[in-house]
Order: C-alpha cells, then sequence, then structure tokens
C-alpha cells in the first residue's frame, strides 16, 4: 500500500509574480491526509480556500490559474509539477498575493523546499484513478482517449 505524504514542517519563500511583478510570499504548511492541496490567499481579509482539483482551473493562458467564490491564484504549474513529481499529497500553499512567484522559471526551486520542509508518510492511502471503460472527447481537432490500462502508461 503507498501511503499519502505531507511536510514534516512549514518552510516559506518570497520571489516575484511572473505576470503582475508583484513581490510574493509564500508558505508551504503540512496538512492532514486526505486534505488534498490547498491554496488560501492570506492577503485578503476573507477566509478562502481553493482545492486544487480539475473543476477549480480557471485559466489556462499563459498560465495555470484556479479559482473558486471568485478568489484567484495564478502560475500554479511549477508548484504542483514539484508536488507530484515528490509525491507530496497533502498540503496547505499560503499566499500573499495573486500569483505564485516564478522562482527560476522550473520546478526546480520548489522541489528544494519541499525537501527542506521534510516530507512524511502518513496513515492514510494513497487514493488513484482507475479507468474502466474507455472515454474520448473530441473538440474539433484536438482530442483525448482514456483507456483501461494494467499499470501506469500516458
Amino acid at each position: 500500500m503507498l501511503k499519502q505524504r505531507t511536510l514534516k514542517k512549514a518552510i516559506s519563500a518570497t520571489g516575484v509574480g511572473l505576470h503582475n511583478g508583484e513581490k510574493v510570499t509564500l508558505t508551504l504548511r503540512p496538512a492532514v491526509a486526505d486534505t488534498g492541496i490547498i491554496f488560501k490567499r492570506v492577503d485578503l481579509p476573507q477566509p478562502n480556500e481553493i482545492l486544487a482539483t480539475p473543476g477549480a482551473v480557471h485559466d489556462t493562458r499563459m498560465c495555470s490559474a484556479l479559482e473558486a467564490n471568485g478568489v484567484r491564484v495564478a502560475t500554479v504549474e511549477h508548484i504542483m509539477s514539484a508536488l507530484a513529481g515528490l509525491g507530496v499529497d497533502n498540503v496547505y500553499i499560503d499566499v500573499d498575493a495573486s500569483e505564485i512567484p516564478i522562482m527560476d522559471g522550473s520546478s526546480g526551486p520548489f522541489v528544494f523546499l519541499l525537501q527542506e520542509a521534510g516530507i512524511v508518510e502518513q496513515a492514510a492511502a494513497k487514493k488513484f484513478i482507475r479507468v474502466l471503460k474507455t472515454v474520448e472527447v473530441i473538440e474539433g481537432d484536438k482530442w483525448v482517449r482514456f483507456e483501461p490500462y494494467h499499470g501506469f502508461k500516458i
């Protein structure tokens, strides 16, 4: 059984947003099992949380942006890549601007941050999606198809 993972301790970094040029501080904090990846805009007066799910994807022009209840966080793709690559399932990401800092333009600085914070296994099992039947979507000249397969293949 593969177990879910989170951080050992909180860690922060400061950088600049690529599109808005604003100084941004983000803090990565541990989260309990089954929390998921949650972005929180700590610069806003009202409490808000954006769960990183496909349904929260708001815009993908020039960056990947997530939105919930009118609150948006943009340029999440590099930190999401680092989390996926290191198998981190549960984390809070507090950010004090509308965009994640670009750092060096890769996921490398986020991998470094996550490794500095430390990664720990949790008691709960990881959850996976299993494709049971073929699913295909076609829009004009674009298409995607998922087919059952015993294993992992892209």
